[in-house]
């Protein structure tokens, strides 16, 4: 299981928030809570950077489903 930014561990206790790194290009988020998009794969969820959302846009648009149009 892995723990995301600002979630608690098992013992109650804040977790240390880790930067976020884009599952394409590998930027790391400099501030604490970027704006960038994700997604779930395989029951993982990968963050992606502003720069490689837009830059795959149509990519992403083409894999929601139609009640999103």
């Amino acid at each position: 299981m892995t723990s995301l930014p600002g979630s608690r561990d098992d013992s109650g206790s804040a977790a240390e928030p880790r930067p976020l790194v884009c599952a394409r290009c590998g930027a790391r988020a400099e501030e604490p809570q970027p704006t960038w998009t994700f997604s779930v794969e395989d029951g993982v969820r990968r963050h992606y950077c502003d720069a490689c959302s837009r830059e795959h846009l149509r990519a992403i648009e083409g894999r929601l489903d139609s009640a999103w149009w």
